[in-house]
This record gives structure tokens, sequence and C-alpha cells, in this order.
């Protein structure tokens, strides 16, 4: 009877720990976030990014890796790193606040279709643009420098800092504008005010452009300011 209690006894000792076990709750597997709802949620930032773009944009994003497997995520997060511009190849980033963070980057491309100005001939450096020197041809402006010219009014009567060749673009930092006064010209100052206009005449210090401020040194060893009017004009206001 002795032996029979203690092979009980070892028994219930061997089951104890597997049904101590069995008791306990099992931890549960948290759900894994959608790769394709990371592409659907980069894909409607990029829609309304680039809407406002002059030129027709089209956009592509990169695969999101199913190997992440990241936790699922209450509300997706995109934004457009700092630094980064949505022009050419780019990414963006995608981001979780809850219930577990995470964060990765999307690898994206944005093409922009639209006109822009290339020389239709040999141009030299210093001579004044006019309508049969350029032409408007259409292509991606992303593939093209930052500064690439789309407006031919932009171009028109300015003049070159270097020479274009036929077919080169033509870029807003190679034009120059032409001096609406150049350095000992005489001009006549117009001084204007409440109730009086007073007209004068003097040198002009250096080459100005329309608009611009210039000096002007008078008769009588007076250096005067003023803005520069395309008549060659120095404007004076009180």
């Amino acid at each position: 009877m002795k032996r029979l209690l203690i092979a009980i006894a070892a028994c219930l000792a061997l089951v104890a720990p597997f049904s101590a076990r069995g008791d306990q709750p099992q931890p549960q597997t948290q759900a894994a976030q959608s790769p394709a709802a990371i592409q659907s949620a980069v894909e409607n930032f990029l829609r309304m990014q680039t809407s406002g773009i002059a030129g027709h944009a089209s956009f592509t994003t990169g695969r999101v890796d199913p190997r992440l497997a990241l936790p699922a995520c209450n509300a997706l997060d995109v934004f457009l790193p700092p630094g980064a511009r949505l022009w050419g190849n780019s990414s963006v980033g995608v981001r979780c606040g809850a219930p577990t963070p995470w964060m990765i980057y999307v690898s994206v491309t944005v093409r922009v279709q639209g006109p822009y100005l290339v020389a239709a001939r040999a141009i030299p450096a210093g001579q004044p643009l006019a309508h049969g020197d350029l032409t408007v041809v259409n292509g991606d402006l992303t593939q093209l420098p930052p500064s690439v010219v789309t407006d031919l009014s932009q171009a028109l009567g300015k003049t070159l800092g270097g020479p274009l060749s036929p077919g080169q673009p033509l870029r807003a930092d190679a034009l120059r504008v032409l001096p609406a006064i150049v350095q000992g010209q005489t001009v006549r100052l117009i001084s204007k005010g409440p109730g009086f206009r007073v007209s004068a005449e003097g040198k002009a210090l250096a080459n100005v452009g329309v608009g611009q401020l210039a000096q002007v040194r008078t008769a009588s060893g007076q250096t005067v300011s003023g803005v520069a009017r395309p008549d060659g004009t120095v404007e004076v206001s009180f």
C-alpha cells in the first residue's frame, strides 16, 4: 500500500507542472501591417502633393518589402523628409505612432512633363534675345537644370552671359538684363513729390537695369539715388 501511494504522488508531481502551464494565458500574436496599405497611403500622399505642380505630373513608388513584418498601425503618417523634394528620384517617410511605433522610407519617382525654352540656333553671348532665337519644346522637367526657363516673356530682350548651342536649354541664371542706364551716361533726374516735379541732369555712376536703384552725380557734385525707368530717366521720389 505504501508503495502504491508513493507511485501516485510521483505521477501527480509530474502532471502538476504541465497543468499549471496549461492554465496560464498564452501571449497573442500581434497583427502585421499590410504592405499594400502602406503603398496606398504613399500614393495618396503623392497624388495630393503633385496636384499643384505646373505641367503633367506622374509618379511611381518603390515596393514595400513584406519581409519587414511591421506591426499593424492605427493611423499611417506619410511625410516628406527634411531637405527632400518631390522631383525626380526621391523618398518619403511612413511612420506609425501607435500601438507600436515604427518608421520606414519608401523610394518614389516623380516626373513632370512640361514646356521649356531651347536655343533655335547658335546664340552668341551678349546678344539681345528675340523670338526667332528661341523655341518651345516639351519634355521631362525633372531631368533638366532647376533654373530652366519655361516662359518666353522671361527671356525676350535679355542677353546671355555665355553662348548657347542649338537645342540647348535656356537657364535663368544665364540671362543678363540689358542696362537701362550705362555708367557715365548723362541722365535726367526727375524729382517728384506732393505738388511738385523738378528735373535736372547728372552722370550715372554705374550700369543699372529697369527698376533698379541708380546713383547719379549732379553738376553740383551731389550723389542722388533714384529708380531707373525704361526711358533712361531716374525718378527720385520724396
